[in-house]
């Protein structure tokens, strides 16, 4: 890309802090522009009663950026899902041919939007029937067409890495600087 990628996190009350958290302190360190999003107030109290501040108020602005991200948690996933501006967002990048990720119970989310029909996708323990009209895979993370998937709660660092790749970045310089081989990731 010519310029820098551009990621949105959606922040929903109950988020996984956990999540959320690796996934933008680690596009931040590849260089990826990266924003947190809240939908009622700035700061959003998450699935462990941590409260953090968003970057910004959900909007129209989100459209223009080039990934949306969907961290789960409970819930976090669940009021993802049940947000209808949530779900116009993700169809609306689905049709514009943009990147979409989403992990653990913020996959629900897609299955709600029906962006997954035909597209290989993965999700937290036992959202194999929760994702149907996609083609669940249990792997730790799926990226199939414009759709990037991950399991739970132990996943956000493969699942940033994708992400970087999807972007065209090579993350073997990242992945030595954060001693992840050291620590068994593959």
């Amino acid at each position: 890309m010519n310029r820098m990628a551009r990621v949105a996190v959606l922040m929903a009350e109950g988020y996984e802090e956990g999540e959320t958290l690796t996934i933008v302190d680690l596009l931040r360190r590849a260089g990826i522009e990266c924003h947190t999003f809240s939908f009622d107030n700035e700061f959003v109290k998450g699935m462990h009663n941590m409260y953090v501040q968003a970057d910004k108020m959900f909007g129209k602005e989100v459209q223009e950026y080039d990934m949306i991200v969907l961290p789960g948690g409970r819930p976090g996933g669940a009021n993802l899902r049940n947000n209808p501006d949530v779900i116009a967002l993700l169809q609306y990048f689905n049709e514009h041919h943009k990147y979409i990720a989403a992990m653990c119970s913020g996959t629900i989310a897609l299955a709600e939007a029906q962006v997954i029909t035909g597209k290989k996708v993965t999700g937290y323990t036992g959202y194999a029937e929760k994702l149907v009209d996609g083609e669940f895979v249990d792997d730790v993370v799926v990226f199939d067409q414009n759709i990037v998937t991950s399991q739970g709660p132990a996943t956000p660092y493969p699942f940033a890495f994708k992400i970087m790749e999807v972007f065209q970045q090579d993350v073997t310089e990242m992945k030595e600087r954060l001693m992840y081989n050291f620590a068994g990731g593959k």
